[in-house]
């Protein structure tokens, strides 16, 4: 199955990026993809001097607008589209970091709150946002059982192989993932590591420009890097084969050679 895997420099204008967004959507929808991911923070891009109560004002609930337009062209297009939105809190001034699946006919199966905020190298995401209470449950999509992640939680490699004894062949984390000092480094051991380590595709795409470093990648079960965006805005295509998923572990069977009866004897 294709996948669309989307690149873009997000304005700090809503309705800008939305048209955009739909625009990305026809277009991966007309050269057969089955699913078009986007990176974090699609809806609009948050300047350091926003304010909690700003960013908080233009979010959205999951019934809002800006979902609302993407789930009609989804329909409309006949494509499964997972992205993320500011979603409204019920605490003042902050928000969550939600992530969305839609399937074809424009519902939306899976929504994930953020559990990793990015509180780390001189950010403090805590201070506008809201941090998720639990890993959400993989659901089914054209490209197989997949399983949602955020940008920051790639650093994570406990919630990859939770995510994947549920049962994902296939992780998309879309990612806002910051410039500096050995970061892209960072970004393409930790994808590679994830997919390596749990013997499935890791699909990330990133944003590119503002303060971000793109290079939104598409990665197989192996390692193998299929898709780096480098630094070009627009949609790149790579095929999905859960056959690899397969081949992979079974000849090198990491997740069957565990030894979790052994872990809980070491006290944390």
């Amino acid at each position: 199955m294709k996948v669309a895997v989307v690149q873009f420099k997000a304005s700090t204008n809503k309705d800008e990026n939305l048209k955009k967004i739909i625009s990305y959507i026809k277009k991966a929808s007309s050269k057969n993809a089955t699913l078009c991911a986007f990176p974090e923070f699609m809806m609009f891009y948050t300047k350091s001097s926003q304010t909690p109560k700003e960013l908080a004002d233009l979010s959205e609930t999951i019934k809002g607008n800006f979902i609302s337009s993407i789930s009609q062209t989804a329909k409309e297009n006949h494509i499964q589209v997972v992205g993320s939105f500011y979603e409204k809190s019920k605490k003042n001034n902050r928000v969550y970091d939600t992530s969305f699946v839609i399937n074809n006919s424009g519902k939306v199966i899976s929504t994930y709150r953020k559990i990793h905020l990015y509180d780390a190298l001189g950010f403090k995401e805590s201070k506008k946002m809201m941090a998720g209470s639990k890993i959400s449950q993989p659901v089914s999509t054209s490209l197989g059982k997949t399983g949602m992640m955020i940008c920051y939680d790639l650093r994570f490699p406990e919630m990859s192989r939770v995510l994947t004894l549920a049962g994902s062949e296939v992780l998309i984390a879309p990612s806002a993932w910051v410039k500096g000092p050995m970061k892209e480094d960072h970004w393409i051991t930790i994808n590679k590591t994830r997919a390596i380590e749990n013997g499935c595709y890791v699909i990330s795409p990133d944003q590119v420009g503002n303060i971000y470093c793109g290079r939104s990648l598409v990665v197989d079960p192996y390692g193998k890097i299929l898709l780096d965006m480098k630094k070009k805005q627009g949609i790149g295509y790579v095929d999905i084969d859960l056959k690899k998923v397969k081949q992979i572990r079974k000849s090198l069977p990491l997740l069957k050679n565990r030894r979790a009866d052994t872990y809980s004897t070491l006290k944390i």
